[in-house]
């Protein structure tokens, strides 16, 4: 969807500057407040502040915070700045750090990093997100979510980090009505999977994914390092035409397995030749 926003923060940004003006304690009051910056402005954001009780001080800190502007990498080094005696907040930095680097070359719109965004749900422990809408819709926020390190704890299942989302069905419904963006046919599902075989391995297939996408292939990378059986049922049960396996051998030498699946066969391709294969 062209001109939509994605809005990026870290929960750990937040918790680093509640310290900062007066223990973790004071998330909420602070989250609740400066959620409200775009509707209220600044001054409005102080004096709601100043009546749930933060000093001066800690007032100060955060407006210093709310008026960290830039580029990305600036407001990066502007927060690492605020934030140089915190482990968490350094924490939180450097995940966004990482976010950045991973998206730089993908073919969706990069993410924006927004240090007002706060998102009031407590169980979020890293990386919160928001997806807004085009300017010229003006509907706002049209999706958000973000990661939690425990929450299935409160279940009795514990130690499972996720990440989750929610969308506004409706307002996407209507965002897309209004921009005419409805297609006339269905549109074919994806057409290649990249195994998905390490970290390190993950990393370079995610990469050229993102190569073979921007050909206007649709492709996919599986969610975390299963057997192979378990990728090539993925693969079967969605009718996915063709896998390619990068392991730690094919790192080393910039070629990629392609498998197609249909006929069973499978060749090797180099790196630099494998967005201009056909995946017909």
């Amino acid at each position: 969807m062209e001109g939509y926003e994605l809005r990026i923060n870290s929960r750990k940004i937040l918790t680093a500057l509640a310290e900062l003006c007066g223990g973790e304690e004071k998330m909420m009051d602070i989250t609740i407040a400066i959620d409200k910056l775009d509707k209220i402005g600044i001054e409005k954001v102080k004096e709601e502040l100043t009546a749930r009780g933060l000093s001066l001080k800690a007032i100060n800190i955060i407006e210093g915070y709310l008026n960290i502007t830039g580029t990305n990498e600036q407001k990066l080094q502007q927060a690492l700045s605020l934030f140089e005696h915190s482990s968490t907040g350094k924490k939180g930095i450097e995940e966004m750090q990482f976010i950045l680097k991973m998206t730089e070359n993908a073919s969706a719109h990069p993410p924006a990093i927004d240090l007002t965004l706060a998102r009031g749900l407590n169980y979020y422990t890293g990386t919160i997100f928001e997806a807004k809408a085009p300017e010229t819709v003006k509907i706002g926020s049209i999706g958000g979510g973000g990661r939690y390190d425990d929450l299935t704890g409160l279940f009795g299942v514990p130690d499972i980090p996720g990440v989750g989302i929610s969308f506004g069905v409706d307002r996407i419904y209507d965002v897309m009505e209004e921009l005419r963006l409805f297609p006339e046919t269905v549109q074919e599902g994806t057409r290649v999977l990249f195994f998905n075989l390490g970290e390190e391995e993950s990393k370079v297939a995610y990469q050229l994914m993102q190569a073979i996408r921007q050909k206007g292939i649709p492709s996919e990378i599986f969610h975390e390092a299963a057997k192979f059986d378990r990728q090539f049922k993925y693969a079967e049960k969605k009718n996915i035409p063709y896998a390619i396996l990068i392991g730690s051998k094919e790192v080393e030498q910039k070629t990629a397995l392609v498998k197609d699946l249909r006929k069973g066969e499978q060749i090797p391709v180099t790196f630099d030749n494998l967005p201009g294969f056909l995946f017909i």
